[in-house]
């Protein structure tokens, strides 16, 4: 223990905050999972309470980014980087074509609880390949190169999307109800 002095004014945590904490101690597969499952349900979070159009709405302009095409873009990421390119499954991509490359953020059709529900069966998988590795040095393929990559790499690559796409979320919360919040 120190003397340091504990600061009294922390940030606010996001009403109904019911997001796991992630150990301050522990291995380093169950410390990646959980701070991934943390980033997971703190994107849920950001988008919780909202209607489909505020979900859909484009709320800083020229940016052309809503909470809805997040949640379509980051299901394609689960699905790209666990099933895809570390097991090799043969499944089509989502919300992306050659042709219409951006169209998981561009095209908004459909039911937005359909994406969430499509996200949640991608990050449901994505911890069942977690759990089944043998260890976090298994490697899948990059199907740009043709290069090994690590579940490891993997794992810390999406931590780092995550945290990325959450800090937009914050912002577009912010601009659509001006909800704030850790």
């Amino acid at each position: 223990m120190n003397d340091t002095a504990v600061p009294q004014h922390f940030a606010p945590r996001w009403n109904d905050d019911t997001r796991p904490i992630p150990p301050s101690a522990g291995g380093e597969r169950e410390t990646l999972a959980a701070v991934l499952d943390w980033h997971r349900a703190t994107f849920e979070l950001k988008c919780a309470g909202l209607s489909p159009e505020q979900l859909s709405e484009r709320a800083v302009p020229p940016s052309g980014l809503s909470l809805h095409g997040m949640v379509r873009h980051l299901a394609g990421v689960e699905r790209w980087w666990f099933r895809i390119q570390f097991t090799g499954e043969d499944v089509p991509l989502l919300y992306y074509s050659d042709d219409d490359p951006d169209q998981d953020f561009d095209r908004l059709e459909g039911d937005v609880e359909e994406a969430f529900a499509v996200w949640r069966t991608e990050c449901e998988r994505s911890r069942q390949i977690t759990a089944a590795a043998a260890s976090l040095d298994e490697t899948g393929t990059r199907k740009g190169t043709g290069e090994p990559i690590s579940l490891r790499r993997i794992m810390v690559d999406l931590i780092a999307e995550y945290a990325r796409h959450t800090g937009h979320a914050d912002l577009l919360r912010e601009r659509i109800d001006g909800s704030t919040g850790m």
